[in-house]
């Protein structure tokens, strides 16, 4: 059997890392990685390869950043000719980006299985997350589902229930599975932070970082804490905290 695998962020190579661990304890199964490009800095994609012990991409499309309709559009160009030549018994996406959707759409014009992994999350607002999901579980044929009732979102709306699939939360075992990587960091020592003694903080989300008011908000709840601020930044956010001023504070 062969499984096409198409990735392209730090939470997909995560739920990558645990699904490969899986596929690789039968021997049967051939695995090809196909890394969309959408996440490229070295911190956001080679990192997680290299640490979580991922095979190298057969295949990177370099869609690099763009508005969605483009992202998209680019990687379906780019995924058609590699599903063609590949012919994957079936293809897997993950969670709720342009390169799920892009994976789905391409996977059903081109009539191949599709599984899709987190099938089923629902926000029920209009974002464009939102419309990945709906749009990539419409297009699969094996919706795996994190929790029960992701499953009961998708029977909901009428999707049919032997193609739904309750399986439990990749990324939580990937936690476990992963965690000895944690134990031997010395990333504390490395960034001069005491253990249990500082605040771990991820902002990357446009509806907060695009935003100059919401973003001073932040900023300003951030600079009275008292405690040591780990802070790894996203390439947007200091792009924009670059440009509202706020990037010295």
């Amino acid at each position: 059997m062969k499984l096409l695998h198409i990735v392209g962020n730090r939470p997909q190579f995560m739920k990558l890392s645990t699904v490969l661990q899986a596929a690789t304890r039968h021997g049967n199964i051939e695995n090809i990685i196909v890394h969309s490009g959408q996440h490229y800095d070295e911190n956001m994609s080679e990192v997680f390869f290299h640490e979580l012990g991922i095979p190298s991409p057969q295949y990177n499309l370099e869609i690099g950043s763009a508005s969605d309709g483009l992202q998209i559009g680019i990687a379906l160009q780019k995924l058609v000719p590699v599903l063609s030549h590949e012919k994957p018994d079936c293809v897997v996406i993950y969670g709720d980006t342009n390169t799920t959707m892009a994976g789905a759409i391409a996977a059903k014009k081109m009539h191949d299985l599709c599984a899709h992994v987190e099938s089923g999350m629902r926000e029920y607002v209009n974002r464009a997350e939102e419309l990945n999901r709906r749009v990539s579980d419409l297009c699969s044929d094996f919706l795996l589902c994190p929790l029960k009732s992701a499953a009961d979102n998708l029977i909901k709306e009428r999707i049919e229930e032997e193609k739904i699939f309750v399986t439990g939360d990749v990324t939580y075992d990937a936690y476990f599975t992963n965690s000895i990587i944690a134990e031997h960091s010395d990333i504390l020592s490395r960034i001069e932070v005491e253990p249990d003694n500082y605040v771990l903080i991820t902002l990357h989300r446009a509806e907060t970082v695009d935003i100059r008011e919401k973003l001073v908000e932040v900023v300003d709840a951030l600079t009275a804490l008292e405690s040591s601020l780990v802070f790894p930044v996203h390439p947007r956010t200091k792009k924009r905290l670059v440009e509202f001023g706020l990037y010295e504070r």
